[in-house]
């Protein structure tokens, strides 16, 4: 599975919100600066975030946006399949019983396990676990002086 830049920058958009979860609108800027993402590409990302309804926006002076949704509801998996559409390794997989039944291919059964794992995988991480391991990462990271 290769995650693209869209759902790269989507989930770090994501975590920025989560981290700063006050309730108050951030500005797109302020997202963009931070996690390095090109502005009019964040644009793009945050109208798919809304209407998917992770997040809502406030237009105006002391507008942005910030998410609709509490972090441990939001699971990867849901955050990349909208951004990214379908994380299928193969053709089908996402069919209902009866389509795949028709699919007859002899490695339908290794890829549909791995899809499988990997979305259980992906569901069992929710945007404040993310937002949680950054946070854990910046401050075992951050440098320390002793005197």
């Amino acid at each position: 599975m290769l995650i693209a830049t869209k759902g790269d920058y989507g989930v770090r958009a994501m975590i920025d919100m989560a981290r700063l979860n006050t309730g108050n609108p951030i500005a797109r800027s302020a997202i963009a600066t931070r996690r390095q993402i090109p502005e009019a590409y964040l644009d793009q990302l945050l109208g798919l975030l809304r209407r998917a309804g992770f997040i809502k926006s406030v237009r105006g002076p002391g507008g942005g946006h910030s998410l609709a949704v509490d972090p441990k509801d939001i699971t990867l998996f849901a955050l990349l399949e909208t951004l990214e559409g379908s994380l299928s390794p193969m053709a089908n997989l996402d069919q209902d019983e009866a389509s795949a039944a028709n699919d007859a291919t002899g490695q339908r059964w290794v890829w549909q396990g791995i899809y499988d794992d990997m979305k259980a995988r992906l569901r069992s991480i929710s945007l404040h676990d993310l937002a949680e391991a950054e946070q854990r990462a910046e401050e075992t990271a951050a440098p320390r002086y002793l005197i």
